[in-house]
């Protein structure tokens, strides 16, 4: 028993035992908590994202960038056009250091896949040093 009162007095006696049973019982809460959470918070969920307004960074005086347009077209700089299938050739014709950083401006209307698509064939080719450009969000402006 935790707590014990003598039977024969008025006084309460000092108990110098711990009550552990409280400890106990919340310790158990919350392991039943954690058991059932814990799935949980592994489980895929489908998400919208916003779009964020990030501090633009500083570009570099001569950027490269690869455009994508809606039709997946790719240009490479300011004019070559070039197909998909032909990307890591041309990149190496006209881009050979793989250390430079590729601005790669995509259409909105693009999906993920289609975008993912090229950024493969860039690693592929070793082009891993790739920033994605989008315009600049107006303050208090929301999407």
């Amino acid at each position: 028993m935790a707590f014990q009162t003598p039977q024969d007095s008025d006084e309460l006696v000092e108990n110098h035992d711990i009550n552990v049973t409280p400890f106990i019982d919340v310790m158990l809460v919350l392991l039943i908590i954690f058991m059932v959470a814990a799935p949980l918070s592994t489980v895929s969920v489908p998400v919208d994202l916003p779009s964020a307004a990030a501090a633009p960074q500083p570009m570099p005086d001569k950027p490269f960038y690869l455009t994508i347009q809606k039709d997946m077209t790719l240009t490479l700089g300011e004019e070559t056009t070039v197909p998909l299938a032909a990307l890591a050739d041309a990149m190496a014709a006209t881009l050979p250091d793989k250390q430079q950083r590729i601005y790669l401006r995509a259409d909105q209307s693009l999906t993920y896949a289609q975008l993912m698509q090229v950024m493969n064939a860039l690693g592929q080719a070793g082009y891993l040093h790739i920033a994605l450009i989008g315009l600049e969000q107006l303050k208090g402006q929301t999407s």
